[in-house]
């Protein structure tokens, strides 16, 4: 307060002192008049008194030879007391008996709404241009979650401007890097990025597989943001992925990022051969471009790979587990109706088995010794299983081959192809208007497949959500309930085998959604009660390829 008595004083002062001398050049008075007008045309502004640059503009007209009395009549009839009387009306609404947390609220969010409609980014950077250093009020606003996201959304509709991007580096600074995962301008900032990178990779790996569910959407959005930062993000993590302690998970990650680079159409195909090592194999890297690219199989390229893959010196396996790659190759397999020639099914196959079950010892970079043990049981079991599923058969002609399925079933990778083929089979419209038994074999196949494989648990109730929320229109009401507690039943056992959260989260939001039949709700307790089946916990479960870490 004495400080602005002291500029007061001065600028009175400057006032009075300002008498035109006659020596004066005329160019200089019309400076002073041209700052004169510029100062009054401010003091018109409503409010005014309120901006934080009054002082300096007081001082500035004052310098000028402004008349002391215009400034306090301009000022004065200005004031209309906006924020003033904000606060008398929150005042009196809490005193009416309304809480002062909800009376915070309105009145930010009114505030956020107002500068949301008439933010001007030209003047926004002009802030910085005048004050020449960082507003004390900034750093004051960036301290509360309110202002941090009135911020973010500023930042997302104008990623131009200078003041909401160095605005966006303060806030990382402050250590709120956490929040700015959605925020496209943190991208073009190598500091702020590196630092929201390392924070979602550090929470996604400490959360655990719920975590990664809830945060991988918008971190994917963020490494996606251009070809840069998806560059840098898995080069990045392709190193971390290298480290024996949470290797893995970070492999994972790096699957993740490349199928929604590649759901947003983004040719990464290039960066993901190079990270694997495919350089120094040019006629595979070209035949797995050529498909990748193409995203469809080429018998051609795939007898490429099988040749080099049968000589004594293979390339490494990590080349052909693209999750991508392993994906068209289930669909070429187990997908009905698909059209491979039998020729080449062969080749498919092995491909398909040495990626899922060889491995291979590496130490200092160079490869030791490849394991290539389970590489013709894992093709014999393959080669069986896809045939059956290949003949189209109905549930009644699966009786006789259902011990083959079971046997074959506890290999990962044809568990996987045989839950992609059932997947198939009953989203067919026809599949139960033929199939008349109470609860179709194709659906106890999936009962197998979820005792022997966690990783497929949720696959499998994604499935089963798909089956209970279609509305079997051509089927009698009585047939269609039928078919909808043999699914539930299916859940349970699922619920049995520990998938506990997930299955109790769908059958609470069937019921708090109200568009599920209560019968069928009161079916599910039952079953579980009766069930009596205590959850079974799995600890450790090998990954889909044989205890290998590539996620299909």
């Amino acid at each position: 307060m004495d400080d602005y008595e002291d500029d007061e004083e001065n600028m009175w002062e400057g006032g009075h002192d300002g008498g035109d001398s006659p020596e004066e050049d005329e160019e200089d008075e019309e400076e002073k008049l041209a700052a004169q007008q510029e100062c009054l045309e401010l003091f018109s502004c409503k409010d005014y008194i309120m901006e934080p640059g009054v002082f300096s503009t007081l001082k500035r007209f004052l310098q000028a030879g402004g008349s002391p009395e215009k400034v306090v009549e301009m000022l004065s009839d200005n004031y209309t007391a906006v924020a003033q009387t904000v606060n008398l009306l929150a005042e009196w609404l809490i005193q009416a008996g309304v809480d002062i947390k909800i009376v915070q609220e309105m009145v930010e969010n009114h505030l956020k709404t107002m500068i949301m409609k008439h933010f001007d980014p030209k003047k926004a950077d002009s802030i910085f241009t005048d004050e020449g250093e960082t507003p004390s009020w900034l750093a004051e606003m960036i301290e509360f979650p309110t202002w941090r996201e009135l911020f973010y959304k500023l930042a997302e509709e104008y990623p131009d401007c200078l003041m909401l991007n160095f605005t966006v580096k303060l806030i990382s600074d402050a250590g709120y890097q956490g929040e700015i995962t959605s925020v496209s301008t943190a991208c073009h900032q190598i500091e702020v990025f590196s630092r929201v990178l390392r924070t979602s990779i550090t929470g996604m790996l400490e959360g655990g597989e719920e975590t990664i569910t809830k945060n991988l959407p918008e971190f994917t959005k963020m490494v996606c943001h251009g070809e840069h930062t998806y560059l840098y993000s898995q080069v990045l993590m392709h190193i971390l992925a290298q480290e024996i302690k949470g290797g893995s998970n970070i492999r994972r990650l790096c699957q993740e990022l490349q199928k929604s680079a590649q759901a947003r159409e983004m040719d990464v195909t290039p960066i993901t051969l190079a990270l694997s090592g495919a350089a120094a194999y040019p006629r595979a890297c070209q035949a797995l471009s050529s498909m990748l690219s193409r995203n469809a199989l080429n018998p051609a390229d795939i007898t490429i790979l099988y040749k080099m893959y049968m000589e004594m010196n293979p390339p490494p396996v990590d080349l052909i587990r693209v999750p991508t790659f392993l994906e068209l190759l289930i669909d070429a397999l187990f997908k009905p109706l698909s059209r491979v020639n039998p020729e080449h099914k062969p080749k498919y196959i092995f491909v398909l088995s040495y990626a899922a079950s060889v491995t291979e010892v590496y130490k200092k970079g160079q490869r030791k010794s490849i394991n290539k043990d389970e590489l013709k049981p894992t093709t014999q079991a393959l080669e069986r299983v896809q045939s059956l599923c290949a003949e189209n058969k109905s549930s009644s002609e699966l009786i006789s081959d259902i011990n083959t399925l079971f046997l074959n079933i506890k290999f990962p990778v044809i568990a996987f192809g045989v839950l992609r083929w059932v997947d198939y089979t009953v989203s067919d419209s026809s599949y139960f208007k033929l199939n008349t038994d109470q609860t179709p074999l194709h659906l106890v196949l999936i009962d197998e497949i979820v005792t022997n494989h966690v990783l497929l648990h949720q696959p499998a109730l994604d499935l089963f959500v798909r089956v209970f929320e279609s509305s079997f229109e051509d089927l009698e009401v009585l047939f269609r309930l039928e078919l909808k507690k043999a699914v539930l039943d299916r859940m349970v056992h699922l619920f049995s085998r520990g998938f506990v959260i997930p299955v109790v989260t769908y059958i609470k939001n069937c019921l708090d959604k109200q568009d599920t039949d209560i019968s069928l709700i009161r079916h599910f307790v039952t079953e579980l009660r009766r069930n009596g089946n205590t959850p079974v916990w799995h600890a450790k479960e090998p990954s889909l390829l044989n205890g290998h870490e590539c996620q299909v």
